[in-house]
């Protein structure tokens, strides 16, 4: 049967790739940019969720949450400049792949059918950001347990969920990290000797959409070249 799957940051990058990947599959897309939904507002996710809904004909299958920010918050910023920039990360990153779960969670239950959340993450989960990036580092931590919650809560339901922390990935977002940061350096600290591809985390997306046996829900798949290894 064919699958129907929404994508958010669809337009660059990851989810550029996982869009690209999922297209030699036999399914039904509905992939979005930031421009298309405001997930940094409360109806953002919401609206999202309801024109995907319509787009594919009333049947979600999968859920991909790639859309996120990765923007500096210096802490010697004045506080409520601080706090909105924490607040503005955890709206789009985290609150806003939330609500999206939700709502997957309850059209599943609903139809009594399967469904797939993969949650994308960050090696920043585990082992934190920098000092400017505190706000990032807890919301992709805070993905990861929330994808563990949706595990647990609803296996039995057949209502399966992954979350994939990549490292540094050749994205326009991680290009100007690097930059900034002394790219040398950083490349140093991957065993590997190089950031991901795209594609190579692309190529999990699908395996976890589509061929993952059941018995991995609530799985985190590291894609970061041993950068850091559990």
């Amino acid at each position: 049967m064919t699958k129907n799957i929404i994508i958010t940051g669809a337009s660059r990058g990851i989810g550029a790739a996982i869009h690209t990947r999922f297209g030699y599959e036999d399914t039904r897309i509905f992939a979005v940019a930031s421009k298309d939904f405001d997930l940094s507002t409360a109806d953002g996710a919401g609206d999202l969720w309801e024109a995907g809904l319509a787009a594919l004909e009333g049947r979600v299958d999968i859920l991909v949450n790639n859309a996120g920010v990765f923007e500096e918050n210096p802490l010697t910023s004045d506080e409520p400049d601080w706090l909105s920039g924490w607040e503005r990360t955890m709206q789009i990153n985290l609150t806003s792949s939330a609500l999206l779960c939700r709502r997957a969670v309850l059209h599943w239950q609903d139809r009594k059918a399967e469904g797939r959340i993969i949650n994308i993450a960050s090696r920043a989960a585990y082992r934190g950001d920098s000092p400017k990036h505190w706000h990032y580092a807890a919301s992709k931590a805070g993905m990861v347990a929330m994808t563990k919650s949706i595990a647990r809560a609803y296996a039995a339901q057949d209502i399966l969920a992954y979350a994939i922390c990549p490292g540094f990935t050749m994205t326009g977002m991680a290009d100007d990290y690097l930059a900034s940061r002394g790219g040398d350096k950083l490349l140093a600290d991957i065993p590997l000797g190089r950031v991901a591809m795209p594609e190579e985390v692309a190529e999990m997306v699908a395996f976890c959409a589509l061929k993952a046996p059941p018995s991995m829900t609530g799985a985190v798949l590291d894609v970061n070249g041993a950068s850091y290894v559990r």
